[in-house]
């Protein structure tokens, strides 16, 4: 099957039962697409699938099929330069073991993208299916409202 991946086409061999995180992992090499709890509740291996974030472990490879998926590495700039996102992250420390990390921005991203300012108690909402054990979450939030200001201000009225 094709799969279209960071605005990339692979064509992979996959069984009708393979799920997404397996081939987005094991057989395109992208580690930034990571195993965590296997039941879809810690969002660790989350992607981007047609601009919404969903848990690649809970969806078959071949439904992807015909869809674009972005993993955190389809946000990296050009020359690999960080995302304004990933920047943000960055300068407010919203990654520690940087494990939950993609998943994360990823959700974030997607958040951002739908064009209004949410509260900080929608960015909390919004994150539900993400979970960290190193951040206790304040800087990651810190990191989510700087970025939609930023955004925010740079749309014009």
């Amino acid at each position: 099957m094709s799969l279209s991946v960071n605005g990339r086409r692979y064509d992979v061999w996959v069984t009708p039962s393979d799920l997404l995180l397996d081939v987005l992992h094991d057989e395109i090499g992208l580690p930034d697409v990571r195993y965590g709890c296997g039941e879809g509740v810690c969002g660790t291996c989350t992607v981007e699938f047609d601009g919404e974030p969903i848990s690649s472990c809970l969806m078959f490879a071949v439904q992807a099929q015909g869809h674009e998926v972005t993993t955190v590495t389809g946000l990296l700039g050009e020359n690999d330069t960080l995302h304004p996102l990933q920047e943000c992250f960055l300068a407010h420390g919203g990654s520690q073991c940087g494990f939950c990390t993609p998943g994360m921005v990823l959700t974030a991203h997607c958040l951002a993208r739908r064009g209004n300012r949410p509260s900080r108690d929608e960015i909390r909402y919004e994150l539900v299916g993400n979970l960290c054990r190193c951040t206790g979450y304040t800087k990651i939030l810190d990191a989510i409202e700087d970025y939609v200001d930023k955004t925010a201000s740079e749309k014009p009225s």
